[in-house]
């Protein structure tokens, strides 16, 4: 078996979110304590960067006042307005669905990667079987285990995140959302080379997080991993195509962590309710904190 391929059968395309069971949501559920809540989410609009190779979002009125100042009827005295919104699902904040990436001929679970296709996108692994889940959230904040952003293309590796959990006396369990703080959103957000040379995880470090059956992982980045001269997505590949390990892409983690900071700790209730976008190897999300 390759990593989880065949763990819940071979028809499965939910992959390590079925370690999210309901006992699993129970236990998260006990961490609430003042009932505040954060939104982990960009604001996604036209405005929002996208690397070279992307289109970047766009956004068409359907209806607004110019229509009316052509003499639209207005029955009643009734207005309104609707927008059309085109964007790449790989856009602003969004996981990556099981079908995103792969490496031979078959990605996660032993699935033909012929059935992703032009014209019906992706037939087995899209982002519609990505249930939604509540489960414990980890963060990792390597901003303020190391007293500012990472620098660029540093790795984080198997040590770092050994080191930086244990000193909140958290161990990851099955199940768990395990976020990363590397600053760089926060640093480079903004700027052209926020697409490149990113800080992250390496691919020991996917493995170790991989081994301890986490459900998801996500980071205040492009691509989650360490991006260096060194060609290739290893994490990726492990975590996506080998155990089915969703990632959560471009967080926004310094409100989290300062609130996180301020009440000593390190774990929360997560929610994740990925937008059910049938076929498609994204999808927009708003993961949710509530403390």
């Amino acid at each position: 078996m390759t990593g989880n391929w065949g763990r819940w059968g071979t028809d499965d395309e939910a992959g390590a979110l079925n370690l999210v069971t309901p006992d699993v949501t129970l236990r998260a559920a006990g961490l609430v304590q003042s009932g505040r809540t954060l939104s982990l989410a960009q604001p996604l609009g036209p405005a929002t960067a996208s690397p070279r190779h992307r289109p970047g979002p766009m956004r068409f009125m359907n209806r607004d006042a110019g229509d009316y100042a052509l003499g639209a009827r207005t029955p009643g005295g009734f207005r309104f307005a609707e927008d059309t919104v085109q964007f790449p699902t790989h856009s602003g904040t969004h996981v990556d669905s099981l079908s995103h990436a792969w490496t031979g001929e078959e990605i996660y679970n032993g699935h033909s990667q012929a059935s992703t296709r032009t014209t019906r996108g992706a037939q087995r692994c899209g982002a519609e079987k990505l249930p939604p889940v509540v489960t414990r959230g980890v963060l990792v904040d390597l901003v303020t285990a190391t007293g500012g952003p990472l620098e660029p293309s540093a790795p984080v590796g198997v040590d770092e995140l050994r080191r930086d959990i244990a000193e909140t006396g958290v161990t990851p369990e099955p199940g768990d959302a395990v976020l990363i703080r590397t600053g760089w959103l926060e640093t480079q957000g903004r700027g052209g080379d926020y697409f490149a040379d990113e800080p992250g995880i390496t691919e020991e470090a996917a493995r170790y997080l991989a081994d301890r059956d986490v459900a998801l992982v996500g980071a205040d980045n492009y691509a989650v991993e360490q991006q260096s001269a060194s060609s290739g997505f290893p994490a990726h590949l492990l975590l996506l195509h080998r155990h089915g390990v969703p990632l959560l892409e471009n967080l926004e983690l310094a409100e989290l962590g300062a609130a996180l900071a301020a009440e000593s700790r390190s774990t929360f209730l997560f929610v994740f309710a990925p937008i059910p976008l049938v076929g498609s190897t994204a999808t927009p999300v708003t993961p949710v904190v509530v403390l």
